[in-house]
């Protein structure tokens, strides 16, 4: 852990408002990517209309920056309570509290509107719907498939603290981010050789673990070493220069698609080591004097509705999507920028007010009960 001074925070603390940040940067990027690049044809706009759309593409990668932030704190929580009595039972308690109700809460949804049929729900309901595709069926509901992810990695992910040491549980976390890449360009063959080129591939979760595992390592070293803030200065800079090096020297490769050998396994590489640079550099700002740079009330309003606001989003498109197909068709025939801004616009602002909905009203109440669990 950093060393405190009269200028610092401790780097690690139990509330890190920065992270909160993160959190409402991630689910941004995630909204403006569905909101334009996601089922938009580019080529039909003007140059800088198709310029903007294009870079919404970018967005995408919330996921990736919400895998490396879960798997520093969930890996900074277990570490810190391994020791303590109960320790698989109010883990488990407390991630049942704070996801299940939303999640379950989203699938009745599903499943009351049509959007996605039962087989698709069924499996969902046990966190199988980045896996669904093994069992034939369609994957209905696409942001179910990270949080299938996470389910998972909560799954096994504490035994794994409870009985390795720090050392081990770095060493692990090292497997799994080298291992992932491999199994990504492993399937990606095995769909080629089928004749086909794939992306459902890349959310089954041994093709998708690296990146919280590298958040894993962050918290893993943060607590094992006796990190200095200048190193993790130099660390942060160092995983920057390392990913865009990653993409200067596999641009040549096809590092920019996914279509390709070296874009299917090293795109998402690239992301995660840019974002542990991103998330320490946060954690080191956040503990300065510039923590007004990281710390946002805004970014902090939608990193706190960030969960509801990812389950709904998706359907609140295409629920603006039907209504206006239904009742105002001129809308839905133009292909102009303007329109598909409104649709940004009003579909967005039905997802955040639904989602802090949810949240002060739904989930808190979980999340209160989730409090009390931490009582020794």
């Amino acid at each position: 852990m950093a060393t405190p001074s009269n200028y610092h925070e401790p780097v690690l603390r139990k509330n890190m408002p920065e992270l909160d940040s993160i959190r409402g940067l991630a689910i941004l990027a995630v909204l403006f990517y569905h909101g334009f690049y996601w089922s938009t044809n580019p080529s039909s706009f003007k140059l800088i209309e198709r310029t903007w759309i294009l870079a919404t593409w970018t967005g995408r990668m919330g996921v990736n920056l919400f895998f490396v932030l879960s798997g520093f704190l969930i890996t900074g929580i277990l570490i810190d309570s391994r020791d303590r009595p109960q320790y698989y039972e109010r883990f488990y308690v407390r991630r049942a509290l704070r996801i299940l109700p939303a999640y379950y809460g989203i699938l009745v949804l599903l499943l009351v509107t049509r959007f996605a049929p039962w087989p698709f729900v069924a499996l969902s309901s046990v966190y199988l719907s980045n896996l669904t595709p093994l069992f034939g069926i369609g994957v209905s509901y696409p942001v179910l498939w990270s949080l299938a992810v996470e389910e998972h990695f909560y799954l096994i992910w504490p035994l794994f603290v409870r009985n390795l040491s720090l050392a081990n549980l770095a060493t692990c976390s090292v497997s799994i981010i080298i291992v992932t890449p491999l199994c990504r360009v492993a399937s990606f063959y095995f769909d080629l050789h089928k004749g086909i080129t794939s992306y459902v591939c890349n959310d089954y979760t041994w093709n998708a673990s690296d990146g919280l595992a590298c958040g894993a390592l962050v918290a893993i070293l943060l607590r094992y070493l006796n990190v200095e803030r200048r190193q993790m200065l130099r660390v942060a800079m160092l995983a920057f220069a390392g990913a865009a090096l990653m993409w200067v020297l596999c641009l040549p490769f096809g590092i920019w698609t996914r279509q390709k050998a070296v874009g299917a396994a090293l795109q998402n590489s690239a992301w995660n080591i840019a974002f542990v640079g991103f998330l320490m550099l946060f954690l080191l700002l956040g503990t300065s004097r510039l923590k007004y740079l990281v710390v946002n009330r805004y970014l902090s309003f939608f990193g706190y509705i960030s969960y509801g606001l990812y389950l709904i989003h998706v359907l609140m498109f295409s629920a603006y999507d039907g209504l206006v197909k239904r009742f105002f068709p001129f809308l839905a025939e133009a292909a102009d920028f303007e329109t598909l801004c409104l649709r940004f616009l009003i579909a967005s602002a039905a997802s955040v007010a639904l989602a802090y909905t949810s949240r002060r009203w739904f989930e808190n109440p979980f999340l209160r009960l989730k409090a009390e669990n931490t009582a020794p």
